[in-house]
């Protein structure tokens, strides 16, 4: 289940989040989709945490939450302190968009090695990617020793995919 607010100006209340989340959970959700930049990593830490001490589900390993690292943290050092904010369920406040000039060369395969030294550090359970097209992804897998365990691609009428593409 999606979590994203970053369409709302003003995201809703926690507590509407954190119930909503827990009516997902009672309704047999157990995938959540969460990012620093959607604004709910907190809100599904808390459904979790609360699902689990009211019994609706026996333990944290029942749930598979995705987290993204977002682009602005796509640097060989930046990865790992991202996911730490994220396993905190600390909130940093960036806006989803950004300037022209903000962009710099991604370093896919440097990038990609934090991301494994995460997954051998026990810091998530598994790596993955979002969006990759087919070329994009035969790129990564030229050097990937842990290749991604998922590519999540969104789809939604204003977000088509076209491919071939990066």
């Amino acid at each position: 289940m999606g979590t994203a607010c970053a369409s709302s100006p003003v995201p809703p209340p926690t507590e509407v989040i954190v119930a909503a989340l827990l009516d997902a959970v009672e309704a047999g959700y157990r995938h959540f989709d969460t990012a620093a930049v959607y604004r709910t990593e907190e809100e599904v830490g808390r459904a979790v945490a609360e699902a689990v001490e009211k019994g609706l589900v026996g333990s944290r390993d029942e749930f598979f939450i995705t987290s993204k690292v977002w682009c602005a943290d796509l640097h060989v050092d930046s990865v790992v302190p991202a996911l730490t904010n994220t396993l905190r369920v600390s909130m940093k406040k960036s806006p989803l968009g950004f300037a022209k000039e903000d962009i710099v060369e991604f370093d896919m395969r440097g990038t990609w090695a934090a991301m494994e030294d995460c997954f051998r550090l026990g810091l998530c359970k598994s790596i993955g990617v979002s969006n990759y097209g087919p070329a994009k992804l035969h790129q990564l897998l030229q050097h990937a020793t842990i290749p991604p365990a998922v590519n999540q691609v969104g789809l939604f009428p204003p977000c088509r995919h076209r491919y071939p593409c990066g």
